[in-house]
């Protein structure tokens, strides 16, 4: 699936990966890497990323905490290469959600852009969880 699917009536705002860092790190936004963990451990995690995992149970929930229960507060997606983060961003539209990002060209790059991993962007490594 295209990061950007033409049958919705609205899309997610785009974020280069140095972009989401940036805001990320300056707590503009909430940045959730919703790959799976293995996934996580064989790359590391986005610097200032959170790990929440689409694939696991009470994703929403998980969502929610880092919020701190603020549907308004800024959301960007991050996944492998923007086509898993483009899947979850209308069912967070969909939960009360309303400034999404999609950081579509994802950790490893694709049509999209370079990639946060390729772009020499800063990772910290994840040993815990499943």
């Amino acid at each position: 699936m295209s990061a950007f699917d033409p049958k919705r009536k609205s899309q997610p705002a785009g974020l280069s990966a140095a972009e989401a860092y940036e805001k990320a790190a300056a707590d503009q936004l909430v940045l959730i890497d919703i790959r799976s963990p293995k996934e996580w451990r064989d790359t590391g995690i986005g610097a200032s990323a959170t790990p929440i995992s689409m694939h696991l149970p009470g994703f929403m929930e998980q969502v929610a905490k880092a919020t701190g229960g603020d549907t308004s507060r800024p959301l960007a997606l991050i996944c492998a290469s923007g086509g898993r983060s483009s899947v979850v961003a209308p069912k967070l539209e969909e939960a009360g959600y309303t400034s999404i990002y999609n950081v579509a060209e994802g950790m490893i790059g694709g049509r999209y852009g370079k990639g946060w991993i390729p772009s020499g962007l800063p990772l910290e490594p994840y040993s815990s969880g499943p």
